[in-house]
């Protein structure tokens, strides 16, 4: 089912760039910081496991004092972290709504570099699954409070398939929200291509940062030159493919972790997804083309850029109450 949201962007904030840029700005990342810190919330680290030796990190957070009613896992974007200004101001907003919060690093994200000698890429999905369950089994247990799972971008693409894995991985799965998650990757190369060179060098400079970390610690293994890193961001995913995944070709690579079309049609886990019509990296037409089941439902405003839906000047947002919003009816 697709609904127009109640969000409405101030109109100094309609801008698509401009709420894009705001969002992953130095201040709303000191902001979700500071609210983090007045929740009075205990984080500590952890390693989970990710499966065949692979390590993963995160940080887990729970009010003291509090006895938590439900479990939340949240996924980070490309080349974000757990400390995301968007990752820390949803924690802010779970927490205070009963939920106990693991967030996740992927591999090569965050300081964890040095965990795994193999490169990140976005068809690692087993080990994201075997981590949530890792995540499960140590703060679950056997109690009946429910889990629940949130991504945003790249991490809403992770937290679709998780949530179509769970039943077979035996991850007790109740809920799953997903903001501006990337359902066509190839879609979403080409739109970043097209549009203004903003989002394309974003993240051309933070995967190339990436890379050379991973160089200068495993320079034993890591080889690539200074020319490589100089490629532009489509030749640089090639090169990764050709040489770091077990993927033909590049096509072969992005149609792995697709979510578009038919491919969630038969998810079993009650879905929740928030996009904007002004998204500029990932098309509208996209989630009207995309198939759910019953128990999925498409939340479309108008404004609101990519992962942003900035509400005020204090670049408080609109996702992270939505999240908190549809993940709570779990505990319903």
């Amino acid at each position: 089912m697709i609904s127009d949201s109640p969000y409405r962007a101030p109109p100094s904030l309609r801008s698509p760039h401009l709420q894009s840029l705001l969002s992953t700005s130095p201040l709303r990342r000191t902001r979700g910081a500071w609210l983090l810190r007045r929740t009075g919330a205990v984080h500590a680290p952890y390693l989970v496991d990710g499966g065949d030796g692979i390590r993963l990190e995160g940080v887990h957070s729970r009010l003291p004092g509090v006895a938590p009613r439900g479990l939340a896992l949240l996924l980070h974007g490309w080349e974000g972290s757990v400390e995301s200004s968007y990752m820390r101001m949803t924690a802010v907003h779970l927490l205070r709504a009963g939920f106990e919060v693991f967030r996740l690093n992927f591999r090569d994200h965050g300081d964890t570099h040095h965990l795994n000698q193999a490169l990140f890429h976005s068809n690692r999905i087993d080990e994201v699954v075997h981590a949530a369950r890792d995540v499960a089994d140590r703060f679950l247990g056997d109690s009946d409070r429910p889990m629940v799972l949130a991504g945003y971008s790249l991490g809403g693409n992770f937290a679709l398939r998780v949530a179509s894995r769970a039943g077979r991985a035996g991850l007790p799965l109740a809920r799953v929200a997903a903001v501006c998650p990337v359902l066509d990757p190839g879609v979403t190369m080409a739109r970043m291509e097209q549009g203004i060179p903003f989002y394309l060098r974003y993240f051309e400079r933070k995967w190339r940062e990436s890379l050379r970390r991973k160089r200068d610690t495993f320079p034993q293994y890591y080889d690539f030159d200074d020319s490589v890193l100089k490629l532009g961001l489509r030749d640089l995913t090639r090169w990764m493919v050709e040489r770091h995944t077990d993927f033909d070709s590049l096509d072969a690579y992005f149609n792995g972790y697709s979510v578009a079309g038919e491919r969630l049609a038969s998810l079993a886990v009650p879905a929740d997804i928030l996009t904007a019509a002004d998204d500029p990296v990932i098309p509208v037409e996209e989630f009207h083309a995309l198939t759910l089941p019953s128990t999925g439902r498409i939340e479309i405003a108008t404004h609101g850029g990519h992962c942003a839906f900035l509400e005020s000047v204090r670049l408080d947002g609109y996702a992270e109450r939505w999240v908190t919003a549809r993940l709570s009816q779990a505990l319903e």
